[in-house]
């Protein structure tokens, strides 16, 4: 919200082209300002207390950048800390971060970063290669501080700080992710005072001590984050004076209030919703190919790397059969046209259309299109036959009925619930729809069946691939893991192991792909939908913002600070006018091409996605 006066409290993962050149990778940063913002923040002019405030539908799990997952919560570390690299917002190319340049020996094992000499800590220390060395040990030496990026940094050897610009980090094997370390870089002298990484959550004291364009300095639980500008932040310091995440359990609520101007920006709307607001003064909606999936999550057995089983998923969903069957049942057209309203694309493989490189889709021998009677078929030939009553029994003699949590806050996954509901209760299949607040608690235990779950994808899939792996499971059932949903498959994991190491591109992109084969045949993921991402502002607020990427991209949940570091505020126009709205002002950060030795990648990250995460 643009407001004249600080407001009271309020109850709150690159299409990266990376070109191919020579032995070296480098990478300049041109200090050329090319925005309204930009120019004034060169010329020192601050804010007139402008407030921007984000309304949100998403608890945060952890302020801590080595505890935090869900979306809302790396979507403002992205905001208070910087990383080694950034993506540009209009073709997200690999540009400086805290890093100005990075180049990787002739084996690709050694990797050497120049670390910005204009970067510092809010409190007023310098930001230096050894901040990231700390950081990138720490992650490697202690399990706890590796919960939410570990797997950038399992395959480090070793990692130092010769001098305060320099950075080396030494490899165990080739790593296709290292221009692309989604990891933030926390200041060693403020985090190493911290004594136990599983339980500090960093939000006890304020202001927190980071380098990016926004300080975080307020918080309370489902009510608000506040962050205010980084004066002294190297690109520039944001225009808007402040920037609220506030939080709404209600999605109707929030747009109610965005309609009376008690918030700036809303997103994950509802189609009904934005074509409501389509016709609504001064505000401006969104309407962008996504980032993310929705899908079905299978319990396929919660286990540990230990070997112990626990949780009380439903065993018949053990058998590939069942599974097979349940997907021959899901009419996806159906649901793009009738819940998604025509805003969404049906969904097959794990990475969404938005990221060509990598988007697969099964061929006519392979896909399982909509064919209730084949489903029917498949389960009669594996033994689940319908009774006098027409219900399915198993092998064991009981019932098909299974149990699927649900976001109470997410009316997708309520429509969806009740289409489901209706198809597999035609196969004689019972479905008990499990609305919660949140679900986190009984998905971590493995007490359910199967989930609706969603995940925010970057072109460089590395990540969103890596939690389905066994190594990503709990190392004991008491543990926490990195795992989306206790998949363990050797071939999947062969198969990781393998584009995790190739840095061609084609290789890479076809590896990445049979992943995505090997998942869908399993069935243990059954990708429904793209959603596209409904979102929108008030133009008597918001003068000019981002779009990620320039040409219909996104404006929340970027890879980057781009959105509410670029935002304008109305009663701000540089020409000295009141202006009017647009969704893709250039940022300028010009900065060169990354060029790495001999190869050519696209890379890039994550996050999961309540409307935007499974909690």
């Amino acid at each position: 919200m643009v407001t004249k006066a600080p407001p009271r409290p309020a109850p709150l993962h690159r299409a990266l082209r990376l070109a191919v050149a020579g032995g070296v990778a480098a990478a300049s940063l041109m200090a050329v300002p090319q925005t309204a913002q930009a120019s004034a923040a060169a010329d020192g002019k601050e804010g007139s207390g402008t407030t921007l405030t984000v309304a949100v539908s998403q608890s945060v799990d952890s302020l801590s950048p080595f505890l935090a997952q869900k979306l809302v919560s790396t979507s403002i570390h992205r905001l208070a800390y910087e990383y080694l690299t950034n993506f540009d917002p209009k073709d997200a190319r690999t540009v400086p971060g805290l890093a100005t340049a990075w180049r990787s020996s002739p084996d690709k094992l050694t990797w050497t970063y120049t670390i910005r000499k204009d970067s510092k800590w809010s409190d007023g220390q310098q930001a230096t290669a050894e901040d990231a060395a700390w950081t990138f040990r720490k992650m490697m030496t202690d399990p706890n501080a590796a919960t939410a990026n570990g797997s950038f940094t399992a395959n480090f050897k070793k990692v130092s700080a010769p001098d305060p610009q320099t950075l080396v980090i030494e490899l165990k094997k080739p790593q296709a992710t290292m221009t692309a370390l989604d990891v933030p870089i926390v200041p060693k002298h403020v985090w190493e005072k911290v004594s136990d990484f599983s339980k500090f959550n960093n939000d006890k004291q304020f202001p927190i001590v980071g380098n990016g364009p926004f300080v975080i300095t307020d918080f309370k639980v489902d009510q608000y984050i506040k962050l205010k500008p980084n004066k002294g932040f190297w690109r520039g310091a944001p225009k808007f004076d402040e920037l609220v995440f506030k939080y709404y359990k209600d999605g109707d609520a929030a747009v109610a209030a965005l309609q009376k101007g008690e918030v700036s920006f809303v997103p994950n709307l509802t189609p009904a919703q934005a074509a409501a607001l389509k016709s609504q003064p001064d505000i401006k909606v969104n309407d962008a190919p996504g980032r993310r999936f929705f899908a079905l999550a299978t319990n396929p057995g919660a286990r540990a790397r230990d070997g112990k089983a626990f949780g009380n998923g439903n065993k018949a969903l053990l058998d590939p059969e069942v599974r097979k069957a349940l997907f021959l049942a899901v009419d996806r057209a159906t649901l793009v046209d009738k819940v998604f309203q025509g805003h969404a694309v049906e969904g097959e493989g794990y990475i969404p259309p938005r990221f060509g490189s990598y988007f697969w889709q099964p061929d006519a021998g392979q896909r399982r299109g909509y064919d209730p009677a084949k489903a029917g078929q498949v389960l009669d030939a594996a033994g689940y036959r319908q009774n006098g009553e027409g219900k399915r029994v198993g092998k064991d003699g009981k019932p098909l009925d299974f149990r699927i949590l649900c976001h109470a806050t997410d009316p997708n996954d309520k429509a969806v619930g009740k289409y489901l509901q209706e198809w597999w209760g035609k196969l004689g299949i019972g479905l008990k729809v499990e609305c919660l607040d949140s679900v986190s608690d009984p998905w971590v235990k493995g007490d359910y069946d199967l989930a609706f779950d969603g995940w925010s994808v970057n072109p460089d899939p590395d990540y969103v691939l890596s939690i389905h792996t066994c190594g990503a499971l709990p190392a004991t059932p008491k543990d926490s893991g990195a795992t989306d949903n206790f998949i363990c498959d050797p071939r999947f994991d062969a198969l990781y192991a393998q584009q995790a190491v190739e840095y061609d591109a084609a290789k890479r992109s076809a590896l990445v792909k049979q992943m995505q084969s090997r998942l869908y045949d399993t069935g243990y993921m059954n990708v429904l939908a793209y959603p596209n991402a409904l979102e929108a502002y008030r133009t008597d607020q918001i003068r000019s913002i981002t779009t990620m990427p320039e040409a219909a991209g996104n404006l929340w949940g970027q890879d980057g600070y781009w959105s509410w570091w670029s935002a304008v505020p109305a009663a701000q126009a540089s020409d000295g006018t009141s202006g009017s709205s647009s969704t893709g002002v250039i940022v300028g950060i010009g900065a060169a091409v990354v060029l790495v030795v001999g190869l050519g990648i696209f890379l890039g990250l994550r996050r999961r996605s309540t409307s935007d995460d499974r909690e």
